[in-house]
Order: structure tokens, then C-alpha cells, then sequence
């Protein structure tokens, strides 16, 4: 007699096997796990050697993985903290924004594209990947530095502007969505950004039940679990990405003093769902796109890391940082962030890009984020010889 086997196990099954030999590798290279799950993604992949090419599969593991990548991100941060550093978090993220607009409306009026594609392909290039950067800063002990918390907090602001980011391009394109749409996106936005500042400004938070989860571990996970999902699923009916929601899902919990518990209990999960996560931004790597267009691919991969590092750079310096500091700050910032496939796909949803254009930025996002390690390696040399000769 015959076992009937759940589809997904055997890819589960290769994901883990080919994980963990990556892994051992990448552990006797020194090298970041993150660059070997999505040079592992695209191998695997349905435009690699086709081991995996359930693509609905992936999709589905693809976007479960990113609400709870940014529900554990958010447990990360540390409101207070950001609160004192005000200044680099609001005007660095809002000048990081315009000079990314304006460096594509430049490239734009040569090529001639319409407003509202200049604006979104902006937008698109100034969101940095928080779940690449914080997972960098925690490998190296850096969260807490001074240069750790400026990158964190405008990481931070730039995870909540991708809300009026994505109204704004919806309004711009011409969609014909109902007024009540609109209405309910600005509600939403402007809700989640008053409950991030309530978190921010309370000394202490309780949730509800504490009593009840202190004295019951498993109703304790299910607890964070239902606060994750729950803000997920509310902002996906407001219009906004459920990995924002899920994002500040995380941070309501990190704050709350009774879920201590939460990181040390949920780790493993996180581990599991980072990894899968960026697999499957692997996938996204077309190989025959890429050397159909490989020109291209690599001139604007290179652009973007040059580009968002120089203005960065030179804002964190006319904030007050000196130029080592600045810069290794800066290559932090330089890659394509998670959010921008959010933004990519409403563009194409909208119109705003063409398929082609729309598959030539998942594959610059995907190689900006698997370069994105080794780009960061000589600024932080840069960074120590900058500190050393003012010591």
C-alpha cells in the first residue's frame, strides 16, 4: 500500500538539505548566510537547475515568510532609542527620498517617461531591505552602536513610508479606484504611524490577557502569533502591505513588557522563514533574462549601489557624522529593499511599468540584495581607519 505524500514536503525536504549544505560552506567562507539562501534560490529555481519550480508554492512560502520576517524585525526595534536621533531618522530618510526621485526624473526626462514612472522607479530605489541590513548589524554586534541605531531608524521610516509612497503612485496612475478605497488607505496609514508613535512616547505597555499568557507558554506564542496575523490581515483589508502590518504587529509585542518571552521561544521560526524567505527572492533570478540583458541588469545594479551610497553618504555627513562613519553607514543603505516588490508590483498592476521593465527590476532588487554583504565589506575598513585616526 502506498503513502499518499503532502506535495509540499518534497520541496520542503530539498530546501532544508540544500540549505544546510550551503550553510557549511558559507560558514568556511565567512561569508553571510543571506548571500548563499539567495544564490541558493536562484540554483534551485524554476529559471535554474528546476528542482523546485512550484511557483505557487513558492509564492505562497514567499509572502508568509516576509509578514513574519517583518513581524520579528519590528520586535527589534527600540522606539526610545530612535526617538533621540530624530533628526537623522525623519530628514535623512525624507532628503534620502527626494534625491532618489530626482535621480530618476534626470535619467527619466532623457527617456522620456511619464511622471508617475519617474516617481515610482524613485521610490522604488530609495527603500533599503531591512531584513538584509538588521540581520548584518545583528551578526556583528552593532545594533546598538551609535552608527547601528541611525541605520535602524531610517530603516524604520522608510518601512512606514512605503504607505503614502503607495497611495500616492495609486492616485498619480490614474486608478480607478473608489474614493471609499482611498479614504480607507489614508485611515489605515495614518493609524498605523499614530499607534507607532503612541508605542513610542508610553513608558510601559500592557497587552490584553497577560495574566492569562504569563501563566500558559503555548497561549503565549499563539498570542503573538494572533497579534502578527491580526494587524497583517487588518492592513491587507486597508489597501497596505500585510508586511507592514506585520511589521508593526512586531513592534507593539517587542515593547510590551510581558512577551520577553516571544524571541527566545519564536527564534527558530524566524530562522526557518528568513531563510525561506530569501530562497525565494532567489527564484526570482531569471537566468535567461539576465543574459539577455546583462548589460543592463549589471549597469543598473551598479548604478543603484553607487548612487544610494552617495546620497547617503553625504547626508549622514551633513547630519553630523564624519565621512568613514557616513559612508559605512551609507553601503548599508545601498541595496534594493523587500518592500520595492511590493511597489514594483503595483506598478505593474497599474501600468505604470511594462512587464520588461517590471522583470528587470526583480532582478536588479534580487542582485542588489545578494551583493549587498560583500558591498559593505571595504566601507567598514573605511569606517575603522576613519575612527582610529580621530581616536
Amino acid at each position: 500500500m502506498s503513502l499518499q505524500v503532502d506535495p509540499i514536503l518534497p520541496t520542503l525536504t530539498a530546501l532544508t538539505w540544500a540549505i544546510v549544505l550551503v550553510g557549511m560552506l558559507l560558514h568556511r567562507l565567512r561569508q553571510s548566510h543571506v548571500v548563499g539562501y539567495i544564490l541558493l534560490g536562484a540554483l534551485v529555481g524554476p529559471h535554474g537547475l528546476r528542482l523546485i519550480s512550484d511557483e505557487q508554492t513558492l509564492a505562497h512560502l514567499g509572502s508568509f515568510g516576509v509578514v513574519l520576517l517583518l513581524f520579528f524585525i519590528g520586535m527589534e526595534i527600540q522606539l526610545p532609542r530612535l526617538i533621540e536621533i530624530w533628526k537623522i531618522v525623519i530628514l535623512g530618510t525624507l532628503f534620502q527620498i527626494v534625491l532618489s526621485v530626482a535621480a530618476t526624473a534626470a535619467l527619466g526626462a532623457v527617456l522620456d517617461w511619464p511622471f508617475h514612472r519617474m516617481l515610482l522607479l524613485g521610490f522604488v530605489i530609495s527603500l533599503s531591505s531591512s531584513a538584509v541590513v538588521l540581520k548584518l548589524l545583528q551578526d556583528r554586534g552593532e545594533m546598538e552602536s551609535e552608527t547601528g541605531r541611525a541605520i535602524v531608524g531610517v530603516l524604520l521610516a522608510q518601512d512606514i513610508a512605503i504607505v503614502p509612497m503607495m497611495i500616492i503612485i495609486s492616485l498619480l496612475a490614474g486608478s480607478q479606484q473608489a474614493a471609499t478605497t482611498t479614504l480607507t488607505q489614508v485611515i489605515g496609514g495614518v493609524g498605523l504611524i499614530g499607534l507607532i508613535v503612541w508605542i513610542g512616547v508610553r513608558k510601559e505597555i500592557h497587552l490584553p490577557f497577560r495574566r492569562i499568557f504569563a501563566a500558559d507558554r503555548e497561549m503565549e506564542v499563539f498570542g503573538a502569533a494572533a497579534i502578527c496575523l491580526g494587524l497583517a490581515l487588518l492592513t491587507a483589508h486597508m489597501g497596505l502591505s500585510t508586511a507592514l502590518g506585520a511589521f508593526v504587529g512586531g513592534i507593539l509585542v517587542g515593547a510590551a513588557r510581558e512577551t520577553h518571552w516571544v524571541d527566545t521561544n519564536l527564534n527558530p521560526f524566524r530562522v526557518v522563514f528568513v531563510a525561506l524567505f530569501f530562497v525565494s527572492v532567489g527564484m526570482m533570478v531569471d537566468f535567461d533574462f539576465l543574459a539577455s540583458n546583462f548589460g543592463m541588469i549589471i549597469t543598473l545594479v551598479v548604478a543603484v549601489l553607487v548612487l544610494n551610497t552617495l546620497i547617503n553618504a553625504v547626508i549622514f555627513k551633513l547630519l553630523g557624522m564624519n565621512w568613514g562613519t557616513a559612508t559605512y553607514a551609507a553601503a548599508h543603505l545601498a541595496q534594493i529593499g523587500e518592500f520595492s516588490f511590493v511597489l514594483a508590483a503595483i506598478g505593474l498592476n497599474l501600468g505604470v511599468v511594462s512587464l520588461f521593465s517590471y522583470q528587470a527590476t526583480l532582478q536588479v532588487i534580487a542582485l542588489t540584495l545578494t551583493v549587498s554583504p560583500l558591498w559593505i565589506m571595504p566601507f567598514r575598513s573605511i569606517a575603522k581607519v576613519a575612527t582610529r585616526q580621530k581616536d
